[in-house]
């Protein structure tokens, strides 16, 4: 199989080496241009070391961009990791056109933090899909999907270091495989089950305690590790990781007022929340590095009756 790949950073790398281990072709690589003082893109620079033809386009509509896609005669492209936008032209130019990689069950969670919203609105399945990509974002019909668990505390990181990212690999050599022989489906998306979310950033990942204590854990685990959930002590930005929910079953058994820090035990402290209480095990002060609740606490000053986020 002759293959065009177009992506960036690890992921993109993933897949490229699989591809290559199963001694498939590479006739291209279409890479976005590194900003300036950004670590140097995984993808591009394995391509270039294993000799390969890439390419790094300020935009995949450019007439250049288009005529290398052309020159590559590709049996299939292969979009893993996309962020630019790559244009219907750009993509149906290989002879079975292309194939693109999404961390959703499509069509919920089009957007590009789609590992994030589910993880943060407490759901307990997610999955991925390869599909055709299209002009409209993340619409295109669906060649492949598979599903994950999620469970009560994953986090960002396990959902896809551990799952989604794997998954996706196998998952977009399945789906050219199919592609390729003639031998897929491509089912269109039901617009009554879509939805879009944006950016999963610093202002959605900021903790309010007075919510109930599900959200806050949702939402810390769906910032873990970035962009990292985050409140404020004294004024200065605390970003919590690690975590551990306990609910409250009765009055009698609430410590503390919201955003109190109402217990420091040896290996974690204790936030309430509406309903409960965040047990922290790892967070990182503006000024300092992530570390242990232990080590935060003493390097803090962290004392019961604490407020955060005040």
């Amino acid at each position: 199989m002759k293959i065009a790949i177009i992506g960036q950073q690890d992921f993109g790398k993933a897949v490229l080496d699989a591809f290559l281990a199963r001694k498939d072709e590479v006739a291209a690589v279409f890479c976005a241009p590194e900003k300036e003082g950004a670590r140097p893109d995984a993808l591009r620079v394995a391509a270039q070391e294993k000799g390969l033809k890439v390419h790094q386009f300020k935009s995949l509509k450019s007439p250049e961009a288009t005529e290398a896609m052309k020159a590559a005669n590709a049996d299939i492209g292969i979009m893993a990791y996309v962020l630019q936008f790559a244009p219907e032209e750009f993509v149906r130019i290989p002879k079975h056109g292309t194939i693109q990689f999404h961390p959703s069950l499509l069509p919920k969670y089009r957007g590009p933090s789609s590992i994030n919203w589910p993880i943060a609105r407490g759901d307990t399945t997610t999955g991925l899909t390869i599909f055709r990509p299209t002009d409209g974002l993340d619409e295109g019909p669906v060649i492949l999907q598979k599903e994950t668990p999620i469970g009560p505390d994953d986090t960002l990181g396990s959902v896809y270091f551990d799952r989604l990212f794997p998954m996706g690999v196998q998952a977009m050599m399945e789906a050219a495989d199919r592609v390729v022989a003639g031998k897929h489906k491509e089912v269109v998306q039901d617009e009554r089950q879509a939805s879009y979310e944006g950016w999963f950033r610093d202002a959605e990942a900021k903790i309010n305690w007075a919510n109930h204590v599900d959200f806050v854990h949702n939402l810390i685990r769906a910032a873990n590790p970035a962009p990292g959930a985050w409140t404020t002590l004294a004024g200065k930005k605390v970003q919590i990781f690690d975590c551990r929910k306990q609910i409250v079953r009765t009055f009698g058994a609430v410590k503390g007022k919201i955003g109190e820090v109402s217990e420091i035990g040896a290996t974690s402290f204790f936030v309430t929340a509406q309903g409960g209480r965040i047990e922290v095990l790892k967070a990182k002060h503006e000024t300092g590095k992530k570390v242990s609740a232990a080590e935060f606490v003493a390097q803090n000053g962290l004392t019961p009756g604490t407020i955060l986020g005040g």
